[in-house]
């Protein structure tokens, strides 16, 4: 009889779930890392929600332990590398949260509109502020969504129905998707100045941290407010107050913070009578609680019995991962959808895939590692080889593969070819057999460039001076180059050259770039 424990207050279901599948059930609450090692010792599975966090350092130690099942969607209390590494399946929940995080997202919405919290108090206090908490209407108003993933979609549903245009930003949503539910697609700054309400739908990235503060706040338009029930930091939190006070931005709503719960100095800023504040409730309903625990108490019960694996975040990445064979490819495919989505132009409509070679016979799953790295930095969750082709459905990405065993100049090579329109639009790349993963092909210029570190990228006129050119200006801004590739098919035609360099750019060291003559399309691509 298998042994699993529920901890973190998962809801009564998800043990009797369990129970009525034959399981033997511990239920706790919360443990320390010594209480937790004990108690999972002769475990086979344990349920989690988000207050426990198991690492590699305890999986070290669980030499029974077969799955771990997060009741909810995040994982960033989980250690999937290691549990992977150590063949334990990680399973979480992705669809249980949604309805729950997206109608708290639209109460935020009508609170920030009608000042709710403030007018309820009011009223408790024995106050009558008619006048003081007169609001605006949603009808007619302009909703900004960044992240058009499931939840994002579902709160453009709902405020469609209060009147309000939506208006969205996300670069791996195509066209037909975003028309499909009746949003206009647009670039970030443009979002940022058309809109009075703005929602976030993403993950904490590099690229979202600080999506709004005061460096980009003459981008805003004047009043509008913003609201984030999806992962503090991204609106800038120390900048918030100072542009409620400059007159940038009308009120905020926040359900998630940098820090939880928060320290003294968020609970001051929290303080602000125009800064509306939960305790990250966006999945805190009845019915979302006990939705998950039902899912993961059947997906665990599936998985320990070898019924099914539904919601794993890591059952291929198990299976493949004593195939000596396939995990150069995977590993050369996943950098490569990383490499492209940087690159590539925003809301592509269709991405080709070919594979020639010995990697041909992996195709379908060299495809899943692709999409993990395309779209790993712009999903609310994580994403791997299960669920990459389900998040490319979503956004209307249309994949098309083509295989064959006959090996061209390389031995093996995946090739990638975006729409013709494209700037870089062509890109083969190959594993060497010291484990360098290599690009070996842009739009049909042969070039070696490893895919690791920050790259560099252009076209210039083919003659002299311009690679001196080039290193020169980075040089001036003190950027060391680590490798150089050129590539070029005609004499005194274009030409692409690429740099690997041992810093991150900064958008000055580009721009010194763009103002070179002969120098153009510079793209910077910055790898894991």
């Amino acid at each position: 009889m298998s042994n699993v424990l529920v901890l973190d207050n998962v809801d009564d279901i998800c043990k009797q779930i369990l129970e009525e599948r034959g399981l033997e059930v511990a239920v706790d609450a919360k443990l320390s890392d010594e209480e937790l090692a004990e108690k999972l010792s002769d475990k086979e599975a344990v349920i989690i929600r988000s207050a426990t966090k198991i690492r590699e350092p305890l999986m070290e130690k669980l030499s029974n332990l077969r799955v771990i099942g997060r009741a909810g969607v995040g994982v960033d209390n989980i250690d999937v590398d290691a549990a992977t590494k150590h063949g334990i399946l990680v399973m979480n929940t992705p669809d249980g949260n949604t309805i729950s995080t997206a109608e708290h997202t639209c109460g935020l919405i009508l609170s920030l509109a009608r000042n709710i919290p403030d007018a309820v108090d009011s009223i408790k206090n024995d106050r009558w502020d008619r006048k003081k908490y007169q609001g605006s209407e949603l009808h007619g108003k302009k909703l900004g969504v960044v992240g058009l993933g499931k939840i994002g979609a579902e709160v453009a549903r709902r405020m469609q129905a209060f009147g309000m245009d939506v208006l969205a930003f996300d670069p791996f949503t195509t066209h037909e998707r975003a028309q499909e539910l009746g949003v206009e697609l647009r670039e970030v700054d443009e979002l940022l100045a058309e809109v009075d309400f703005l929602t976030v739908h993403t993950p904490l990235t590099e690229k979202t941290k600080g999506l709004i503060s005061l460096k980009n706040a003459d981008k805003l338009k004047k009043g509008i407010r913003l609201v984030n029930c999806a992962r503090g930091g991204i609106y800038e939190e120390d900048d918030l107050i100072p542009l409620i006070e400059k007159g940038y931005v009308g009120g905020v709503a926040l359900d998630v913070y940098s820090q939880e719960p928060p320290d003294e100095k968020l609970y001051e800023m929290l303080k602000h009578p125009q800064i509306i504040g939960t305790p990250h409730l966006g999945a805190s309903t009845e019915e979302a609680q006990e939705k998950v625990a039902e899912q993961i108490a059947r997906q665990v019960a599936d998985a320990l019995e070898g019924k099914g694996f539904k919601g794993s975040l890591n059952g291929k990445s198990i299976a493949l991962s004593t195939n000596a064979e396939v995990q150069p490819f995977l590993d050369l495919a996943k950098r490569l959808g990383e490499f492209v989505a940087q690159i590539a132009p925003k809301n592509q409509d269709t991405i080709d895939l070919s594979y020639t070679g010995t990697c041909s016979k992996h195709a379908e799953v060299l495809t899943d590692a692709f999409l993990t790295g395309f779209l790993d930095e712009s999903i609310d969750e994580m994403v791997n080889l299960i669920n990459a082709r389900f998040h490319a459905d979503e956004r209307g990405l249309k994949i098309r593969e083509s295989h064959s065993k006959e090996s061209k100049i390389y031995s093996d090579l995946i090739t990638v070819d975006l729409d013709k329109d494209a700037i870089f639009h062509h890109f083969s790349a190959t594993p060497f057999r010291d484990g360098d993963k290599r690009l070996v092909d842009i739009n049909g210029f042969g070039i070696e460039l490893s895919l690791e570190g920050h790259i560099v990228l252009w076209q210039n006129e083919d003659k002299p001076g311009m690679l001196a050119a080039a290193s020169g200006k980075l040089a001036e801004n003190n950027v060391n180059i680590a490798n150089l590739s050129l590539g070029r098919t005609t004499k005194d035609k274009d030409a692409i050259t690429a740099f690997t360099v041992d810093t991150p750019l900064k958008p000055e060291d580009i721009q010194s770039l763009e103002d070179i003559d002969g120098v153009h399309n510079v793209s910077y691509v910055s790898l894991k």
